[in-house]
């Protein structure tokens, strides 16, 4: 129990006590890690060497790697050091800080699919219009209101729980800095800090889900209007990857986040947890390279080009 300033140091409870078991989990997790990194670095790397790729849909694809990476790094480092060590405490000021950039990035996330999905639906629905709709400023303004949205919901939400007096307890029954275990050791009421905090991160969303949603829905719509069955299957292939990715995130997080914070379960939303924070940023680059056959050719295309520079370096 404590109720003085400074505040000592958070303690994270991880995801077991058995040693047993976090030593698997650290090898494991370790393995999600290097895959995430090296999948996510190759994504940006292929989509920049690849000229043909330079187009708005590998524009935003390359932007969500960069995420997945950013997002991955917020929270893995931290955890992967508290599996392998006996010291799992982390300061005020870092705890804060992994929550501000775990909300700024989760927050840029969400509307960046929202933006993949426009541009999926201008592809399908309006082919002829695309290069005219989908121009480099419209892709650079959605870019831009993306991040904006990411920092704005941040700032509020870290900006509201910092000013919160805590006084239950140092230790947060979690392996990384979240908003609802922190709310849980709070000594005053957070009523107010809960209602802010989820009108933001409801209304980033519901506004981006409702985005994809109509989206697709004029995509599938337009799409059932084909007459041959080739047509039908291209047209879905374009947008097949995309919407397994948004099917993945977006039910995870929704299953996480929009609930009141009495209705926390350590066990079920750690799962939850676990699932987007770590299990998804090595997913998505797996689903965009796996299944579309552009990727596939432009890394072909990009080894042969190294391997040719080579052979002439040789010469």
């Amino acid at each position: 129990m404590w109720n003085d300033t400074p505040v000592p140091d958070f303690i994270l409870t991880g995801l077991t006590d058995s040693e047993e078991i976090q030593l698997v989990l650290s090898v494991l997790f370790l393995l999600i890690y290097l895959v995430t990194v090296l999948g996510n670095v190759g994504m940006i790397m292929i989509i920049h060497l690849d000229v043909q790729l330079h187009t708005p849909m590998y524009f935003f694809l390359r932007h969500l790697s960069f995420l997945d990476l950013c997002y991955s790094n917020v929270i893995m480092p931290k955890t992967l050091g508290n599996l392998v060590t006996s010291k799992k405490s982390i300061s005020f000021t870092g705890c804060f800080t992994q929550m501000y950039f775990f909300i700024l990035f989760g927050g840029a996330e969400c509307f960046l699919l929202s933006s993949m999905a426009y541009d999926r639906y201008v592809a399908i629905c309006h082919p002829l219009q695309y290069p005219v709709i989908m121009c480099s400023r419209l892709c650079s303004s959605l870019l831009t209101g993306t991040y904006m949205i990411g920092f704005m919901d941040s700032s509020v939400n870290v900006i509201c729980m910092s000013r919160l007096h805590f006084c239950k307890s140092i230790v947060i029954h979690h392996f990384f800095c979240d908003t609802s275990p922190i709310l849980a050791l709070s000594c005053e009421d957070t009523f107010y800090t809960e209602i802010m905090a989820f009108i933001f991160a409801g209304s980033t969303l519901m506004v981006s889900l409702i985005t994809v949603s109509l989206s697709y829905m004029s995509i599938f719509c337009t799409i059932l209007k084909i007459d041959s069955t080739l047509g039908k299957q291209k047209a879905f292939s374009t947008c097949a990857s995309h919407l397994l990715g948004v099917i993945i995130f977006y039910s995870t997080v929704i299953f996480t986040y929009l609930k009141p914070t009495k209705s926390y379960s350590l066990g079920k939303d750690q799962v939850a947890s676990v699932f987007y924070t770590i299990v998804i940023p090595m997913l998505n680059p797996l689903i965009y390279s796996l299944r579309n056959k552009e990727v596939k050719n432009a890394f072909s295309r990009v080894m042969q080009k190294r391997g040719g520079s080579k052979v002439l370096r040789k010469q």
